[in-house]
């Protein structure tokens, strides 16, 4: 996936080192990379360093650190920033970027651009995230607007050269299929026009606008598909699949709705009400609470829409659950496995265990377990 982003013109926004190996390894290099990291470990700043990573700053401490782990700072730094606050549209989404953990306030960034310069940084990037998958096309124009007006002030103030600023994410999808979406193109104009209205009578016209709009590009054209394996009939009626918050924390973590389809049934009326469940003993692994669908035979598919972000890269292991496979879908109709299943080999692949290795060994000689 991330080798033909990168064929589309794409860089990469990267958190940790397995990111920035993987944007390293499918060819990306130098401004293709954005690291956005917060309580970064020393070994994580020096790769991003070594491969020409832009690094974006989350802390005005970590000027002092970074400069002891690379020693020269790059001739480019960029610096995130956090206004404080509350962040309310005129729809009535808001956000807490106050509560947030991550960024500098204006003061902070201001003191350093100017400790930035004096240490050798030439060229200055800024950064801000304050809402997560609005579906407004609100949003964007206002980051924008404040992340302009502050680019001006900093000018201003410290002379810095600042040569982007990246819009970073927060356009969201219509995870509902009653939603409506955003106009990517009227998000854009009125990017612009904060542009023009802010940039050009300060003489700031020569500034790049990054964005990263993993969600909005990817989001809808991933789904996880499960299997109907249990059902329960006790205070409600519940459908187990063979998938569960492993493979899709979002449900879960947030409570988020995704939209499920019963293969082969779409036009059949949902008149039954579900909470359709996974395995792990945790009351919140649901997929879906009170869900109104077709009737659902065991064996039936469900094909759980809106699961390109935050689906897959956010799994993880717990009960000893193990990863799935993920297939490409391509244009001409064929499908690729692009990452096989993990395996319980997988799984125990980090630490020395004889019985375990064993027991793998027993379980694989016998076919009929």
């Amino acid at each position: 996936m991330m080798e033909l982003l990168l064929k589309e013109g794409c860089g990469f926004d990267c958190s940790s080192n397995t990111e920035l190996i993987l944007s390293k390894a499918v060819g990306a290099c130098g401004s293709k990379i954005m690291f956005s990291s917060n309580d970064t470990p020393a070994e994580e700043y020096y790769y991003a360093n070594e491969i020409g990573a832009i690094i974006n700053l989350d802390d005005i401490t970590h000027i002092d650190f970074l400069e002891k782990i690379v020693g020269k700072l790059p001739e480019t730094l960029s610096c995130r920033f956090n206004p404080g606050g509350l962040f309310k549209m005129s729809n009535g989404i808001m956000d807490n970027p106050g509560d947030s953990k991550y960024g500098m306030t204006e003061e902070q960034i201001r003191e350093a651009f100017i400790l930035l310069q004096e240490k050798g940084v030439k060229h200055f990037g800024l950064h801000a995230f304050l809402a997560s998958n609005t579906v407004t096309n609100e949003y964007y124009p206002m980051l924008a607007a404040q992340l302009f007006e502050l680019a001006v002030r900093l000018h201003k103030e410290t002379g810095a050269d600042i040569r982007f600023i990246n819009l970073s994410g927060g356009v969201g999808i219509p995870y509902q299929p009653d939603q409506e979406g955003n106009d990517i193109a009227q998000i854009g104009a009125g990017v612009r026009e904060k542009f023009e209205q802010i940039f050009t009578p300060a003489g700031m016209e020569d500034i790049a606008i990054y964005t990263e709009l993993g969600r909005f590009m990817l989001g809808p054209y991933g789904a996880l598909v499960t299997k109907a394996i249990h059902e329960k009939h006790i205070y409600k009626e519940y459908i187990g699949v063979d998938a569960c918050a492993v493979n899709l924390m979002r449900p879960a973590m947030y409570g988020a709705y995704h939209h499920i389809t019963v293969m082969g049934k779409e036009n059949e009326p949902c008149d039954h009400l579900y909470d359709v469940t996974g395995s792990l003993c945790e009351n919140n692994d649901k997929f879906a609470i009170d869900r109104k669908l077709p009737k659902i035979e065991m064996g039936d598919y469900l094909f759980i829409h809106d699961t390109g972000a935050h689906g897959f890269s956010m799994g993880y292991n717990y009960n000893g659950k193990l990863w799935s496979s993920e297939l490409l879908l391509k244009t001409d109709g064929s499908v690729e496995m692009i990452r096989r299943a993990e395996t319980a080999r997988d799984y125990f692949a980090t630490f020395d265990c004889l019985p375990v290795y064993k027991e793998l060994n027993r379980i694989m000689e016998n076919k009929k377990i």
